[in-house]
């Protein structure tokens, strides 16, 4: 096999640290995991001189990059590589593949989306980052070699839900840019799939992430171009979930009277009942009790006395499976107390933030619960 790496590499003008160099960039654009730069070099020497055999993972890159066949990397004789036809043949094979995907498949992949998205409720994301890319990366490939409609839509919209979650769960354990890569594969899924309901989400859910960077402005243009976006196929539910963001992303920005209005939108439009799950779309939980801690959190970010009372009423009622939702109340309840110059009380529920924040491993609740405590 390193005798076809050598020749191949070679035949380009490449040293081996240019094809590290490529490596390295084709895998990062990827965001796929590959070992230090000082250990691939040591791989490619191997490599070439066959002292190491080129493993899946890296025969899954090299390809691509260097645009040849297992044959060719193996270094078989050109009669063998012929054997293996010009691409043709394994290409109708993957389309073919895709095409036979059944609705129970499908189904599967909702289902272990639904279930990572269990367990990063409840233990957090950074032990799922694994599972999760695989996850994703078995929708795309499936995605990538299903030619029609009627195949492509299931999968593309199983893959935008998916995406939204590895999104959010990469922005909770602080890969900012990795998180900002899943969105947009997000919303070009759900675009595939036909879904406005999709697209709408991934875009309310990436505004947060310019509110992160320091953009709240921004992210108050994007939630509202989020709401733009075909909005008659909009459920009601994701109508309601889209106008608490807004109103959370104005307060951010400092429009309060917008942020109220938004408030005021989102309670008008939320239907009734404890029912918190979208009929239509997975990814939205939001009934009463959510959008009451969602109020409490506007209001604590305005400064509003009020907060105190939706806080603690949110607090008695939330589901102890939403733990990061947890920590996100004690954090608003500091907040509140500090507003109000009630620092045992704010401490007291600083401490339980940063319990919580520590046992789902969350970097973004971390990082609220340090700035909150360089205030008291």
């Amino acid at each position: 096999m390193g005798k076809g790496l050598r020749s191949i590499r070679k035949a380009r003008g490449w040293s081996q640290d240019r094809l590290i160099f490529e490596m390295e960039r084709y895998a990062r654009e990827r965001l796929i995991d590959v070992a230090a730069t000082a250990s691939l070099k040591t791989y490619v020497s191997e490599w070439e001189n066959g002292k190491r055999t080129i493993s899946a993972r890296y025969a899954e890159i090299l390809r691509p990059l260097l645009g040849v066949t297992d044959a060719e990397l193996r270094g078989e004789p050109e009669q063998a590589a012929e054997q293996r036809a010009d691409g043709y043949e394994d290409l109708l094979s993957r389309i073919d593949s895709a095409r036979s995907i059944s609705d129970s498949m499908v189904k599967t992949f909702f289902d272990q989306t639904e279930l990572l998205r269990t367990m990063d409720r409840e233990m957090g994301a950074s032990s799922l980052i694994d599972q999760m890319a695989g996850h994703l990366g078995r929708m795309e490939d499936a995605l990538t070699f299903a030619v029609l409609p009627g195949t492509r839509r299931p999968i593309a919209t199983a893959l935008a839900g998916a995406a939204t979650l590895a999104a959010w769960q990469a922005l909770d354990a602080g890969s900012v840019e990795r998180a900002w890569r899943h969105y947009e594969l997000a919303k070009r899924a759900a675009q595939d799939a036909d879904s406005p309901l999709y697209l709408a989400h991934a875009m309310g859910e990436q505004a947060y992430v310019l509110r992160d960077a320091g953009r709240p402005g921004m992210a108050v243009e994007l939630i509202r171009d989020a709401q733009r976006t075909h909005p008659e196929r909009h459920s009601p539910r994701l109508q309601a979930w889209l106008s608490a963001a807004e109103a959370e992303l104005c307060a951010a920005a400092g429009m309060g009277d917008d942020a109220r209005r938004a408030l005021d939108r989102a309670s008008a439009t939320l239907p009734d009942g404890e029912e918190a799950r979208d009929a239509d779309m997975a990814s939205i939980f939001l009934n009463g009790g959510h959008l009451a801690r969602w109020r409490g959190n506007v209001l604590a970010l305005l400064g509003d006395g009020a907060a105190m009372e939706e806080l603690y009423a949110a607090l008695n009622t939330v589901d102890g499976s939403f733990v990061r939702a947890r920590s996100g109340l004690h954090s608003d309840l500091v907040q509140a107390h500090l507003a109000r110059g009630e620092l045992d009380e704010a401490r007291s529920h600083l401490q339980q933030a940063r319990l919580l924040a520590n046992r789902t491993g969350s970097v973004r609740f971390r990082r609220r619960v340090e700035l909150l405590t360089g205030r008291l």
